[in-house]
């Protein structure tokens, strides 16, 4: 009981208690065992302990449970079992036929399914309305026969309903693929609009640069030697007064003269 409620608060689950049986004895056991009785050797229908009666410390459980699962007969077989669960090696959904039911439209996924699901959509439609007359009639006076028919049209509706199922699973991987294709296109949608209102401003922006570029050569531009601007003068006789004494107002009034 102890051991029960130490599991149970321990975060993280021990491992499988099999463990301790991949021991260096136990190991060197089997690989004496598969020397003896061959390579190929089915060991679970080996008697270890004729086989390996020399030796000591034999288990009393089969030396073939420490063997490597064989990956070769897992792809051949296509699944394999993990405590007591079946996983398949590639994932796909199981056809109705495969899980045990009546199939009626093509297996084969290349084939064009859809004039088959119109029958089975049409059948449906009228074994539903069948079904309906059915119930509606009046009671005849053999009851048996009017409880028979109305059943055939439920157990056959349940057939085509379990077919336009299967179908739609069968189409789940093209819808993901298709939404999948939707989002790639949307997400590269917007980033070329995003690009594209980079590419805008940054014209807009070179613009305003070749425009600024303009103003400054004509505010710097070359006179006759020996000559200065009118504006250059204003510049060179306008030196910049104490500013330590004066307000706010008078050195913006400086500032206005100035340029």
């Amino acid at each position: 009981m102890d051991d029960e409620e130490t599991e149970l608060r321990n975060p993280f689950p021990s491992p499988p208690s099999h463990y301790q049986r991949y021991t260096t004895h136990n190991l060197k056991l089997l690989d004496l065992l598969r020397q003896r009785v061959g390579e190929d050797a089915d060991l679970s229908t080996v008697n270890q302990y004729e086989v390996l009666s020399d030796q000591t410390d034999v288990p009393e459980w089969p030396l073939a449970q420490l063997e490597k699962p064989r990956v070769d007969w897992i792809l051949e077989e296509g699944h394999y079992t993990v405590f007591g669960d079946t996983w398949f090696v590639k994932e796909k959904i199981p056809s109705l036929e495969e899980l045990g039911g009546h199939q009626l439209y093509p297996q084969d996924p290349s084939v064009d399914r859809r004039p088959a699901l119109r029958s089975i959509l049409r059948s449906m439609l009228v074994t539903y309305s069948k079904l309906l007359d059915a119930i509606l009639a009046p009671p005849p006076t053999n009851s048996s026969q009017i409880e028979a028919e109305w059943k055939q049209h439920l157990e056959w509706i349940n057939i085509l309903a379990q077919n336009i199922m299967a179908a739609a699973n069968d189409l789940r991987p093209v819808q993901a693929r298709g939404n999948l294709e939707l989002m790639m296109r949307r997400q590269l949608e917007l980033r070329r609009e995003e690009t594209k209102a980079i590419h805008t401003k940054c014209d807009a922006l070179e613009a305003q640069l070749a425009e600024l570029r303009i103003s400054a050569q004509t505010l710097v531009s070359p006179t006759p030697a020996g000559t200065t601007s009118k504006r250059a003068a204003g510049h060179m006789s306008s030196k910049p007064p104490d500013v330590s004494g004066m307000s706010t107002d008078a050195v913006l009034r400086w500032a206005e003269e100035v340029t």
